[in-house]
């Protein structure tokens, strides 16, 4: 299978933002690389599900998730539109569930939901939720998952956890796609979150690094042979920065400074430099398993970078990166 492309939208949560100060121009500057990504290819456009901004919080616009996702879904034609991930902690599953068939049918059955156990606790902390520990975080997630995918494909779903319970709710329309909306789950525990990838979900994200990429698959793919999935049924997918210029040296020039200051480690591990160097970490990618490459650049919201990787890669995408 050809390695698919998708994008992490700029959305203010990584300072991406900073330099457009009205928020209506803001948002308009984030559309624009949702409709380019839309016209030349790309397969699916992301949002983060974060309310402060990294590295530290700060008073620069982040837009909401959700509400941005009905409002890109009608701004494009063909490109699906997903979370990277929605934080589980954030909405009941049940509503959750409901926004996403909402979602579903408003994008003409083009959204990827994507769900995790959520991770910063600064938010929880300012928006008045209650953070659990992470094994806790994982139990509520297991619960969620469930009654989600009951709500996407019974007529009534019940359920009665430990954390939830729904009792003969009515989700319609369940949306689009069939037999229900893709669920991915992202992270990479082990012992856990695998797991839960191998029994319930479509696809899965997991950790950029790829030293260690190709292990998680392997231990997803012992998880599918317990369970008795289908390993090759559920689709891969990392995330990762990227900075392409002519030359490897105008890609690293390419890398704004504040990147540099704030996000440094992100560099090393980066697709950055030539369209002949980007091939070779492509090929890596590739060659571990992954089956979409979801990619923040590092010039957000200016489109030259993206512009240049579509060139590069995006119209050839029919073909494998191996040599």
């Amino acid at each position: 299978m050809a390695m698919q492309f998708g994008i992490l939208l700029p959305q203010g949560w990584t300072m991406d933002l900073r330099s457009i100060p009205d928020p209506l121009e803001a948002y308009e500057a984030m559309t624009r690389v949702a409709q380019t990504a839309d016209e030349i290819g790309i397969a699916a456009a992301y949002l983060v599900d974060h309310f402060h901004t990294i590295p530290q919080p700060s008073q620069e616009v982040t837009f909401e998730c959700w509400t941005t996702a009905a409002a890109l879904a009608r701004d494009t034609k063909r490109i699906r539109i997903g979370q990277m991930v929605t934080c589980n902690g954030y909405r009941n599953p049940a509503l959750l569930a409901k926004m996403a068939s909402t979602l579903d049918v408003l994008s003409h059955g083009r959204l990827n939901f994507g769900i995790g156990s959520g991770w910063y606790e600064h938010e929880y902390r300012a928006y008045g939720y209650e953070y659990p520990d992470a094994p806790e975080r994982l139990r509520y997630l297991r619960e969620a998952v469930q009654i989600i995918l009951a709500m996407w494909t019974q007529e009534e779903a019940h359920f009665e956890g430990k954390y939830y319970q729904v009792r003969g709710a009515i989700n319609q329309p369940k949306g689009i796609q069939k037999p229900h909306i893709p669920l991915l789950i992202g992270g990479d525990g082990e012992k856990v979150t695998l797991k839960m990838v191998a029994q319930y979900a479509d696809a899965c994200n997991v950790g950029n690094d790829l030293a260690t990429i190709g292990h998680k698959f392997n231990v997803l793919k012992k998880h599918c042979a317990t369970v008795g999935r289908d390993y090759e049924s559920i689709r891969r997918t990392t995330t990762v920065f990227c900075s392409i210029g002519e030359t490897d040296e105008e890609a690293q020039e390419r890398i704004p400074s504040f990147v540099r200051a704030n996000f440094g480690d992100r560099i090393d591990g980066a697709l950055v430099g030539s369209p002949s160097t980007i091939r070779q970490r492509l090929k890596e990618y590739e060659d571990a398993g992954v089956q979409e490459l979801i990619i923040r650049f590092f010039d957000m919201p200016q489109l030259e970078g993206l512009r240049l990787f579509a060139q590069e890669f995006v119209n050839s995408s029919t073909q494998t990166f191996k040599s």
